[in-house]
Parts: C-alpha cells; sequence; structure tokens
C-alpha cells in the first residue's frame, strides 16, 4: 500500500510538471504566431515621432488593422515609400484623408480650408514643403506627418509624398522597448 502511493504522488507531481511545461509551450507558441504573422516588430529610426516614438524604441506594427477600414486621422501607421527598393520603414501620424485637401498656412494646418484644432502636437510648422499650396488627396492617398513636425520627413517632401493605401503595412500600436516605455500608441 505505501508503493502505491509512493508511485501516485509521484506520478501526480509528473503529471503537473507535465502540464506545465505544455502551457509554457502553448504561450511561447502563441506568442510566436502573433507576433510573426498578425504584427510586425520594427524599431523606430530617429527623431521624427518625438515625444510619441523616440529613437530605437520598437514597436509592434497591427498589419490587420486596415484589412476592412482605412487608417483614421490621428492613426500612427507604418509605411514604405512607393518606388523606392528599400527596406525602411516610416512611421508616421495620419493628417489627411482620401479625398481631403491638406494645406499648411501661416504655420498651422488646415483641412478642406478648415484649421485643425484638435491635433495631437501644438506645435507651429516653420516649413510646408508640398502642402504651401493645396494639395487635394485621391481616394487611396493619405497624408502623414511626423509628431515632431519641424525635424520629420514627412508627406511635406517630394521623398516621401502622400502615402498611398497598398504601401500601408499597418497600424503601430503599441511600443515593446525599452521596458521603461512600454504603452499602447494614441
Amino acid at each position: 500500500m505505501v508503493a502505491y502511493r509512493r508511485r501516485y504522488y509521484e506520478n501526480k507531481r509528473l503529471l503537473f510538471i507535465c502540464k506545465y511545461i505544455v502551457d509554457v509551450i502553448m504561450v511561447i507558441t502563441a506568442a510566436y504566431v502573433l507576433v510573426s504573422f498578425i504584427a510586425l516588430r520594427n524599431t523606430n529610426v530617429g527623431n521624427s515621432m518625438n515625444p510619441t516614438l523616440k529613437d530605437n524604441d520598437t514597436v509592434l506594427i497591427n498589419r490587420f488593422a486596415y484589412s476592412i477600414t482605412g487608417p483614421k486621422r490621428f492613426d500612427v501607421i507604418a509605411f514604405k515609400v512607393d518606388g523606392v527598393n528599400s527596406s525602411k520603414i516610416y512611421i508616421k501620424r495620419v493628417i489627411g484623408l482620401p479625398g481631403e485637401t491638406v494645406q499648411i498656412k501661416d504655420n498651422k494646418i488646415f483641412i478642406n480650408g478648415e484649421e485643425i484644432k484638435e491635433d495631437v502636437v501644438d506645435t507651429a510648422i516653420l516649413t510646408a514643403g508640398l502642402a504651401n499650396s493645396s494639395l487635394t488627396l485621391d481616394k487611396n492617398e493619405y497624408f502623414v506627418l511626423g509628431d515632431n513636425r519641424n525635424n520629420s520627413e514627412d508627406s511635406r517632401f517630394s521623398s516621401i509624398g502622400t502615402v498611398k493605401s497598398k504601401n500601408i503595412i499597418g497600424k503601430t500600436w503599441f511600443i515593446l522597448s525599452p521596458i521603461k516605455r512600454l504603452k499602447f500608441i494614441s
């Protein structure tokens, strides 16, 4: 009877350890699938999105966020530049939506002739670039700006220009590292 009890407790302990190992493997597998297929991990380069994103922040990009609907105003998106054979991913904030007219005058952003009042950043824009005159977006184009408005290569410049829907990778939604900056992006 004593041997039976000892074997019972040994099997119970072994079963607990096996279940624990299987649970850990399942969590690791789920995290891998999430990061590999649904999300994309990217490191932000530069200070164009300061203070929202800093240089070398690692972010998660939701690849399926815009599979049904397009980006909304003030979403932070990741995209590639049209016609450039580069692996560089840009991260900027959506300001102008398809069909809208964007213009930067008097250091402020105007959409369809009306000044944006609820902008995330209240910095005066010193360089209007391509948006110096009215710029009407096509049905598949977005106008994007960096949060560090006076130190950002964005839709104001011909090297980036307007962002086409087909070049949008997804919505940048979470800062993964450094650990002290771990948070959702708004």
